[in-house]
């Protein structure tokens, strides 16, 4: 899982790609990276951590053209303490080409093997990332039958990487002295969404793997990138796209609902936030069959804070309207099933004392309903009253020498 932008614009773009990168840190915190164009060289900057971390002022002044691409990484194949797979790669040739990849293939090796002994390219890391661009290089220099690249040639060698690569996979390209290349794998497996905001001086494009990164940069939301399909936008602002594979399969990912993504981003047409709402109202008419036995569900407690959604629409279906508790930010919240943080213990329609609630646990990592009775919260609470007694006790009783030594000096009179 891996946060990508590109954007080819009318004015600087470091800022915008920063912002980009912020409003998608969700999905990777290991490292992030930026890189631009200016006339015909790249500027790029990446590092390990989160975005605000690997960015300064110094970084971002060196960082300049109209056009760029931006990456924030979750590691899922490589190394995630190994800062020189920190997105976006870069290779010189063809034409000069740095690219910024979400997904996992699964024939790296095979594609690696055939990278030494046939397409006699070296790769340095154990990234698929970088894989995949050698890939993409390779076919677009078996593609190019002249000194300049232009769109045919370029739709040509995306098909050639579908033809040859098996995975996951949404890719922002960035092709020196041309522009923007943008696809997705045949699957449509990794989100990838594409946006536009009009301006004086001309059309500006956006490329994102959530629809949350155009709203928040004030870009209106064109369509989704289709399964096998490329978008090329040039650095004049000229907008392309074609279909690369002749039979698609659309299987987007399912754990970008569950998981991955925001709320409030919209996935081929589909509200994120519309699913989650879904997974709880379908949890709470399952959960009697997983509660036999016992009465109803009165407390859904989120791990972690993830689930909110669901554990909201949960704790809306009758008998069902109690307390929602969980984690937010590390810190143990009660919140009733409006949604509202509040302080105080919210208790809707319970019938019974806390001590036998029946309690349901949502682990938003495996998605599953646990019901169980959990008696433990007065004899935990009555076990730490009488810790704290006994070490008070403990700590009274070998300060009181100490305190009598004290008041005995004091009360011996003055010579």
């Amino acid at each position: 899982m891996c946060g990508i932008l590109g954007v080819v614009a009318t004015t600087p773009v470091n800022q915008l790609l920063y912002d980009g990168l912020q409003v998608l840190q969700h999905r990777g915190q290991d490292a992030a990276g930026i890189a631009t164009a200016e006339g015909g060289r790249f500027h790029m900057h990446k590092g390990q951590g989160l975005v605000r971390d690997v960015f300064r002022t110094r970084h971002m002044r060196n960082l300049v053209g109209n056009w760029g691409i931006g990456h924030c990484r979750y590691p899922t194949a490589g190394s995630a303490y190994n800062a020189a797979e920190a997105q976006p790669f870069y290779v010189n040739s063809p034409f000069g080409l740095t690219l910024a990849h979400n997904g996992n293939l699964t024939n790296t090796e095979q594609l690696k093997q055939d990278m030494f002994l046939q397409d006699l390219r070296h790769v340095n890391t154990n990234s698929d990332s970088e894989v995949l661009l050698n890939v993409l290089a390779h076919e677009l220099q078996l593609a190019s039958t002249k000194y300049q690249v232009d769109a045919e040639t370029i739709f040509k060698a995306v098909a050639g990487v579908h033809r040859r690569v098996r995975g996951a996979y949404a890719v922002v390209v960035m092709i020196s002295g041309f522009g923007l290349l943008a696809f997705r794998d045949p699957y449509g497996i990794r989100p990838l969404v594409v946006g536009r905001n009009d301006t004086d001086q001309g059309p500006e494009y956006l490329v994102a793997s959530e629809s949350v990164a155009l709203d928040t940069l004030g870009f209106k939301m064109l369509r989704d990138i289709e399964p096998g399909e490329a978008v090329l936008v040039d650095v004049h602002g000229r907008f392309t796209s074609r279909q690369c594979v002749d039979k698609i399969t659309h299987a987007p990912c399912m754990f970008e609902y569950v998981y991955l993504a925001r709320p409030d981003s919209l996935m081929d047409g589909v509200s994120v936030y519309g699913t989650r709402v879904k997974m709880g109202e379908f949890l709470a008419d399952k959960v009697p069959v997983i509660d036999s036995g016992w009465d109803a569900v009165h407390t859904f407690i989120r791990i972690p804070a993830g689930i909110v959604l669901a554990s909201t629409a949960f704790a809306k279906y009758p008998p069902y309207m109690m307390v929602i508790a969980g984690l937010i930010g590390g810190t143990l919240a009660l919140t009733s099933h409006a949604g509202k943080s509040t302080n105080r213990l919210v208790i809707n329609h319970s019938p019974e004392p806390v001590s036998n609630w029946t309690h349901s646990a949502w682990n938003d990592i495996s998605g599953v309903g646990i019901a169980a009775m959990a008696p433990f919260f007065p004899i935990v609470t009555i076990g730490l009253v009488l810790v704290l007694f006994v070490v008070t006790v403990f700590i009274f009783f070998k300060a009181l020498p100490l305190i009598r030594k004290t008041l005995s000096k004091t009360s011996k009179p003055k010579k």
